[in-house]
């Protein structure tokens, strides 16, 4: 069983973990106990053989995450700031980026921004045909604090990030997939459809392969690291896998793989 609560629901399907953010009274902003569940239900998820993939979702039909509780942050110091920006990167936002499993966002409605940075922070995003996406923190005198000035300018590009940004401006479906924020458009009723049709083809592949690519796509963002040396570490590694035993010999036998991720 996964953990699941009142604010984070979530569930087991053929391999994949279905997260729905549940406050559709707030347009599943995200307050503290959002991100604490959330966190525990990823860390549970993280150790658990039978989830392979991640959808992460929100309740009803008109929001993913409608941004961060404003009220619950109105009257916090500047050091009170830098920690719910720190504890937000640590818990959910690089964690999620860092997962070990491909994590899809699937945007039904508003993401806006802490909602748009959660998806973001996601390896794939599926929108919906009626979504809108947009950091508007500038319109609040404050900027977007988990990780949306950096992941919106790597998915963008620099110049339509800073224009984003400092107009505050939310963009629908169509120009999120033109721009690169959004894998694909669906209807709202198509839309985890679309989610679980890309986890089925992710689990007919080498689970130690994916793990290996997601570790190494982040790498060649990491400041700190030279992505393609950890890309030559990494393809070294594969050769000594299962996996790789696994799946020569199926491709040498004209067989179907039978991975078992180890």
């Amino acid at each position: 069983m996964i953990m699941t609560s009142e604010l984070v629901l979530a569930e087991i399907k053929n391999g994949v973990l279905v997260i729905t953010v549940n406050r559709p009274d707030k347009l599943n902003a995200l307050n503290k106990q959002t991100i604490e569940d959330l966190h525990e239900t990823l860390v549970e998820a993280e150790n658990m053989k039978e989830v392979n993939s991640v959808i992460i979702t929100g309740a009803g039909q008109k929001a993913f995450v409608a941004g961060a509780d404003i009220a619950e942050f109105a009257n916090y110091s500047v050091e009170q700031g830098k920690q719910l920006s720190s504890i937000g990167h640590f818990k959910i936002f690089n964690f999620i980026e860092n997962f070990t499993k491909p994590v899809i966002a699937a945007v039904n409605g508003f993401a806006l921004g802490g909602g748009l940075e959660l998806a973001m922070a996601c390896h794939i995003r599926v929108v919906s045909d009626n979504a809108k996406m947009g950091l508007p923190e500038v319109s609040l005198g404050v900027i977007p604090g988990y990780g949306g000035t950096q992941r919106l300018a790597q998915l963008v590009g620099k110049g339509k990030a800073f224009e984003m940004i400092v107009t505050a401006d939310m963009i629908g479906a169509q120009d999120a997939l033109k721009w690169g924020l959004a894998n694909y458009v669906t209807t709202q009723d198509e839309l985890l459809n679309k989610c679980f049709e890309i986890t089925a083809k992710i689990q007919t592949k080498s689970p130690t392969a994916v793990k290996t690519a997601i570790k190494v796509i982040n790498a060649g963002y990491n400041s700190k690291l030279n992505g393609y040396e950890v890309e030559i570490e990494e393809f070294g590694k594969s050769f000594g896998t299962g996996d790789f035993q696994e799946g020569v010999s199926a491709f040498l036998e004209k067989r179907k793989a039978g991975f078992k991720g180890n």
